[in-house]
């Protein structure tokens, strides 16, 4: 007689962190970071520097890194009546419209109109299912417009100094704007560093996954499972596919620099073969899921009860990830966004 499935609690992913390990503002240069090693054949944890990854790659491996740029998703508004209001774009949903957080919300009807920079209308309609809403400018235009005249880096809650080269919140190898979060485990890496991955026979491809404003905010559901996650755009172009599929068949190492990396090759599976897609993905990693497509994996040290921690604790078991958390906390290891990196193996 089988029993009923386990109830994973997210309290099982809090973890007490202090405060000054939280970092708020990025070293340099860029892979000079701190890489916290995770072997899980030999349960170990080891240290290293960040430049240092390249010598846990080996020669025929695929690295998968995103290709996101950040949009400067932030704008001030004002009513036409009077009144500051912010807008967060969350992400572009077709022609003139997009998903954005309102501030203050509980002053903004629908229908109300907005003004940016005292001559870009936006409209704001209805709510969805989150909390978020819905708005709409004049034109697809004019929302680029607004984005690149008025709009400021969106940098996460928990980091409360400004940023004077918003270029540091990219990749050094950003391109297709959508995200509202950076890609944050791919900041480490320098031109140089890749340069000298692709010389020692890695082969480096690029998937799209723009990222939302949700990857700030930790689970709110008692039980893990009750969790929905928002949609978010991603594409694994056809050439990927085939580098990626040509490497397993092989018995070469697929890398993934970061858990939407992870999330963009999973959503693309099918039967064990990555397959050429693009859509929108609401995959959430959780402890019982079977990896089909990652072998490594590239990421950050995350916040307590996030998606990210729980996918992460999937990769490589929710014990060993304490474990090295743990040892990253007590030997000063940097957390977050700016934070230093983890290799598991």
């Amino acid at each position: 007689m089988s029993g009923c499935p386990v109830r994973v609690k997210t309290k099982e992913f809090e973890y007490l962190l202090p405060e000054r390990l939280i970092a708020q503002c990025p070293i340099e240069p860029r892979d000079s970071s701190k890489l916290l090693i995770l072997n899980r054949g030999e349960d170990t944890v080891r240290e290293d520097i960040f430049r240092g990854v390249i010598d846990y790659l080996s020669l025929g491996d695929v690295l998968v890194l995103n290709d996101t740029k950040v949009i400067p998703a932030r704008l001030a508004a004002e009513k036409i009546s009077g009144g500051k209001v912010e807008v967060f774009l969350l992400r572009h949903i077709g022609d003139s419209r997009w998903e954005a957080l309102v501030k203050p919300g509980s002053r903004i009807p629908e229908g109300t109109e907005v003004i940016i920079g005292g001559e870009i209308p936006i409209k704001v309609l209805g709510r969805t299912a989150n909390g978020s809403r819905i708005i709409e400018f004049s034109s697809p235009e004019m929302a680029g417009l607004a984005i690149k005249r008025f709009g400021q880096t969106p940098l996460p809650p928990y980091i409360k100094r400004p940023l004077p080269d918003p270029r540091r919140y990219q990749t050094v190898y950003a391109k297709h704007e959508g995200s509202v979060a950076a890609p944050t485990a791919a900041l480490h890496f320098t031109p140089e560093l890749l340069r000298q991955i692709e010389d020692k026979g890695i082969e480096i491809v690029y998937i799209t996954l723009h990222m939302g404003l949700w990857s700030f905010r930790p689970i709110k559901k008692e039980d893990i499972d009750d969790h929905l996650m928002p949609a978010e755009y991603y594409e694994v172009p056809e050439v990927v596919a085939q580098k990626v599929n040509n490497a397993t068949e092989n018995k070469r190492r697929v890398v993934a620099c970061g858990t939407d990396v992870v999330r963009a090759l999973e959503s693309a599976a099918d039967n064990g073969r990555l397959k050429a897609r693009r859509g929108t993905t609401t995959l959430f990693i959780t402890p019982d899921y079977k990896f089909r497509i990652v072998d490594m994996l590239i990421t950050n040290l995350h916040l307590p009860c996030s998606t990210h921690l729980v996918l992460v604790s999937a990769f490589a078991g929710r014990d060993f990830i304490f474990k090295a958390y743990q040892h990253a906390i007590n030997n000063g290891f940097r957390f977050y966004t700016f934070g230093d990196a983890t290799l598991i193996i």
